[in-house]
């Protein structure tokens, strides 16, 4: 039985995707729901699985031409190789032949984040026994291999040094659809908006205070640790409460003012930087935020971000502290107005009371559309979140 293999449904702010990799090759037996190829948008990447047991007879397109949604991109046989039926459990045993050839290809069915760690560690893929669907590698396999190497690998003779001026050699690769649009983006948002930041710092002894005191029993509780970003988006929903014109975009010439708090998150991810939607952040609580946070955390490093989880927001924070940064100038997420930089907890002498002390500091920067948020909101929103970070009573107590 012949079954056509189409692209899925496309969101409407989607207008064409492209093919990233085919994982099996036409004649190659493939089980039921086995990813057959990975169709990449300007947003997420798209699995389309197998429907059958079977193989597919014709690819209609090759890795990099670009699809339409629904449209048919190869042709499958259902139960049938070379003409003659199989059982499931003949189509699940891959033949010596297959076996061969996944390890020359092995590479080309690495998932992006795999295929990162792989090539962080310079390891050679054949030689890592995968356990995901149809043999392929996945990240707690090359954990695992990681792990038992050094008690496997033999003595390695010095290498002889190389002369500076040898093995030099350049690489070129395409940008990925999604690098494209984020390139696209950021362009936009330098030139067609008003953009300015605005700095502060925030003494964050109070809250490592906090976290030090009740850490244990939050995570006995909730399950999980306590960590700065929730009391981050909890300070943002705030401030966003008392500044509405922060948690605005503009429409043309109109002005929209949204009576709801949506906050995207920056996610790196090894294919780009995303900015996932956390919704509602007024009706959570810090629990809840932190599970939301790992959440999306999780999709996002795993390439299993939805074009739901990408939709929206109305204000963007970013973390660049987790990388060691200690101050930027982060850029609009439009068509949000304003974006939140946090950057690394530094040791450095404060003033306090007429003395020096040694104090956990950290910067904020406020990038804002100045054509809608004026010098006064936008500095009285950066001095509302650092008095909420430096006491975070008034959190609660809604001061």
């Amino acid at each position: 039985m012949s079954i056509e293999i189409k692209v899925p449904v496309l969101p409407e702010s989607v207008a064409d995707a492209t093919i990233a990799t085919w994982h099996v090759k036409p004649g190659e037996q493939v089980t039921r729901d086995q990813n057959l190829v990975d169709i990449e948008t300007d947003k997420v990447v798209l699995e389309v699985v197998a429907p059958e047991d079977g193989s597919i007879s014709e690819l209609l397109f090759q890795e990099g031409d670009t699809v339409l949604g629904e449209q048919v991109i190869a042709n499958f046989v259902a139960g049938v190789v070379s003409g003659q039926e199989v059982t499931k459990a003949e189509a699940s045993a891959p033949s010596a032949a297959t076996t061969e050839t996944s390890a020359e290809e092995s590479n080309d069915a690495l998932s992006p984040s795999v295929r990162r760690v792989i090539a962080e560690h310079n390891l050679d893929a054949s030689k890592i026994k995968g356990s995901g669907v149809g043999g392929r590698v996945t990240k707690d396999d090359v954990d695992a291999f990681l792990k038992s190497a050094p008690a496997k690998a033999a003595p390695v003779a010095p290498v002889a040094p190389v002369a500076p001026l040898e093995g030099r050699s350049e690489k070129r690769v395409p940008m990925s659809r999604l690098r494209k649009t984020i390139a696209k983006r950021l362009l936009e948002a330098k030139n067609s908006t008003a953009m300015l930041t605005t700095f502060n710092e925030v003494n964050m002894k109070p809250i490592m205070d906090i976290r030090k005191q009740y850490q244990e029993i939050f995570e006995k509780r909730h399950g999980i640790r306590l960590g700065f970003m929730s009391f981050y988006i909890k300070a943002v929903t705030e401030a966003l409460k008392r500044f509405p014109e922060v948690n605005a975009s503009m429409d043309g010439d109109d002005i929209v003012y949204h009576n709801y708090f949506d906050i995207s998150i920056a996610v790196s991810t090894p294919r780009g930087l995303v900015t996932p939607v956390l919704r509602d952040t007024d009706t959570m609580n810090l629990a809840e935020i932190e599970k939301a946070v790992r959440e999306l955390a999780i999709k996002g490093r795993d390439g299993k971000l939805s074009v739901a989880d990408m939709t929206g927001g109305n204000f963007t924070v970013t973390n660049g502290g987790v990388f060691g940064s200690l101050m930027s100038t982060p850029i609009l997420n439009l068509p949000q107005s304003a974006i939140l930089g946090m950057h690394a907890i530094k040791d450095r002498p404060m003033a306090v009371n007429g003395q020096v002390e040694i104090l956990p500091m950290m910067y904020l920067a406020l990038s804002y559309d100045h054509r809608i948020v004026d010098g006064r909101e936008s500095v009285g929103f950066l001095v509302a979140i650092k008095d909420f970070l430096e006491d975070p009573t008034r959190l609660l107590l809604d001061l």
